[in-house]
């Protein structure tokens, strides 16, 4: 009997584990599959708010001189005096001797001319004098009316004529003699001198290259859709006190320095390969002579320049990216995306302006989202929520 127990009872222990385990299986719940869930994406969004913008246009160019010239000999004769102004960067004032031509020879064509004056002068008072003894030997002698010979008529007139001939002679004289003196024609700056003293000259030699002081232009071309967004004439003409203002800015010796001016005038025609028009941009007292503490603009520099545009009122400033196809952009609505036509004044730089499309308070997307679809949901992001990407959201779940 002690046999036949230690047989059973382990195939009894064995039976009732079995049974055991297959109540255990056979009542355990349904595995219910679950997809893995993906959290919409994260998003960032801007509140539209209506705003005043100016439409300030971007441009270039080179510094010149509002005047300049050559100033050239009007005689021939030899350089005896250069003035410490006459000498390259120099400046000059109007009316200062720059050089002097020498003018000994002119002196002596002066001296004679004013001699034949005198000579001219000397017989027509002769002739006067005849031809009044003539005309009253007439009246005491002759009978009828004298003729024009008999009154010496035609030898005065001959006098006349040989004074005022001489006195012409003696004018163009004293003007060659005035031409051996070359004066500077305004405030100015020389540029480049080209002769210098002992050096024989001609008339219209070169003798150097000068520009005035008192203001300085800029050529600044405009793209033609730009010039919707400025207050000028395409005309030529501007108001009074000029058109818009322009700042400019320069790198002058590693520093950055600015200057203030103002459009004046349009170009006459658009560039027919760029499609561009210049504006002519004028800057006063360039050098800063009248103010020494200012920084001159030197003729030459090249210049960034921002022109003064028309403000644009009730408008929306979203950056570039925002756009997802021309004017087009994605509007959170509801925690969605739904795609808005908008209207685009102006694309400038990184920035888009709209001026229709959006309503005061209505969320922009404006992050990048590589596929969109309409109605898609979305997380906005906090203001001080940091962005997440997809690694870090796998990472976090």
């Amino acid at each position: 009997m002690k046999n036949k127990l230690r047989i059973l009872l382990p195939l009894l222990v064995i039976v009732v584990g079995i049974a055991l385990a297959a109540v255990i299986v056979t009542a355990r719940p349904a595995v219910e599959r679950q997809a893995d869930a993906v959290p919409p994406p994260l998003v960032r969004a801007m509140v539209v708010e209506l705003e005043e913008v100016p439409l300030d246009v971007a441009s270039q160019g080179t510094v010149r001189p509002l005047t300049e010239s050559t100033l050239v000999a009007q005689v021939a004769g030899q350089v005896t005096r250069v003035s410490p102004a006459f000498a390259d960067g120099a400046f000059f004032r109007r009316g200062e001797l720059l050089l002097q031509i020498d003018p000994r020879d002119f002196e002596l064509r002066a001296a004679q001319a004013d001699a034949q004056v005198a000579r001219a002068r000397v017989a027509l008072d002769r002739e006067e004098a005849e031809a009044e003894l003539a005309r009253q030997e007439w009246q005491e002698l002759g009978r009828g009316e004298p003729n024009a010979l008999t009154l010496r008529e035609p030898q005065l007139a001959e006098a006349r004529a040989a004074l005022q001939a001489a006195e012409a002679t003696l004018e163009l004289a004293r003007l060659d003699l005035s031409r051996t003196e070359i004066r500077a024609p305004f405030d100015g700056r020389v540029r480049q001198q080209k002769v210098d003293i002992g050096q024989f000259v001609g008339p219209g030699t070169p003798v150097a290259d000068v520009f005035a002081t008192d203001f300085a232009e800029v050529r600044l071309p405009v793209a033609e859709r730009d010039l919707a967004f400025l207050d000028v004439n395409l005309g030529g003409t501007l108001p009074a006190g000029g058109g818009p203002e322009v700042s400019l800015r320069a790198a002058i010796g590693g520093k950055r320095a600015a200057w203030r001016g103002r459009v004046v005038r349009t170009g006459s025609q658009f560039d027919e390969r760029t499609r561009m028009l210049e504006l002519f941009a004028r800057v006063d007292d360039p050098l800063a002579r009248s103010d020494p503490g200012s920084t001159p603009l030197p003729m030459g520099v090249f210049v960034e320049a921002t022109i003064a545009g028309k403000t644009a009122a009730d408008v929306v400033v979203l950056p570039r990216s925002a756009l997802r196809q021309p004017d087009r952009v994605l509007v959170v609505e509801n925690e969605r995306l739904r795609f808005r036509e908008v209207e685009i004044l102006r694309l400038y730089g990184d920035q888009a302006i709209v001026s229709g499309g959006l309503e005061p308070g209505e969320r922009v997307c404006i992050s990048a989202l590589e596929t969109v679809v309409d109605g898609m949901s979305v997380r906005v992001q906090a203001e001080d929520e940091p962005i997440r990407t997809d690694r870090d959201e796998e990472a976090r779940l």
